[in-house]
């Protein structure tokens, strides 16, 4: 996934930047997401895609690549071994699609 599609003036870029770093934020975004969606200048795509969970429509639409991952693991939390967190498995299942049967497959898992 390169940098092709980044859009730096994306403003979910910023979403998950301050959700990094803010704890008092982050503790809103687990309690009422919608509220924090609302308070940022977010398209309805954008909306819809965090929402959703739908990580592909967020690289389609700019979010840089190392920030998909960050949401991801904001939204899921860290699985305990490598390989096994729900913030991975659903990052790789939006990014492959219909793919992501197959992929797994082939991995044996």
């Amino acid at each position: 996934m390169a940098l092709d599609r980044f859009n730096p003036l994306l403003r979910t870029n910023d979403l998950v930047q301050d959700l990094k770093w803010d704890t008092e934020l982050r503790k809103r975004f687990e309690s009422d997401e919608q509220r924090v969606l609302a308070d940022y200048p977010l398209t309805d795509e954008e909306r819809t895609a965090i929402s959703t969970r739908d990580y592909r429509a967020l690289h389609e639409l700019g979010l840089h690549p190392y920030l998909l991952s960050q949401l991801a693991r904001l939204v899921h939390g860290n699985g305990e071994k490598a390989g096994t967190s729900d913030a991975a498995t659903s990052l790789i299942r939006s990014l492959l699609g219909d793919e992501f049967e197959t992929y797994m497959a082939e991995r044996d898992e």
